[in-house]
């Protein structure tokens, strides 16, 4: 990772948008995991833009909200799913891989 590789003197800045995922169902997001596990560290800060924030067309500006309120009801609509430890995962199937299974 190369957080771990930061310099004296050196200013990281990370970009990303994490309603555009990519992803298989049930594969967490390296940029939603990388928000939990750093918020609360001194001299790390994060900046959430908003369809307040789009400078764009206006037009532009309603989609992006429309996606926010759609988010958010799906949020509410599903309870939260917590996701077994990833080394837990990868330990059993390599135990399954050794047994030859």
């Amino acid at each position: 990772m190369f957080l771990t590789r930061i310099g004296f003197g050196s200013k990281v800045i990370i970009t990303g948008d994490a309603s555009q995922k990519d992803l298989m169902p049930g594969t967490r997001s390296g940029l939603d995991v990388a928000v939990k596990v750093l918020q609360k560290i001194e001299g790390i800060a994060f900046c959430t833009l908003t369809s307040r924030d789009v400078v764009r067309h206006p037009l532009v500006q309603k989609i992006v909200k429309a996606y926010e309120n759609y988010e958010r009801k799906e949020a509410a609509a599903r309870p939260e799913r917590r996701e077994p430890d990833a080394r837990l995962r990868f330990a059993g199937r390599r135990r399954q891989g050794r047994s030859g299974r």
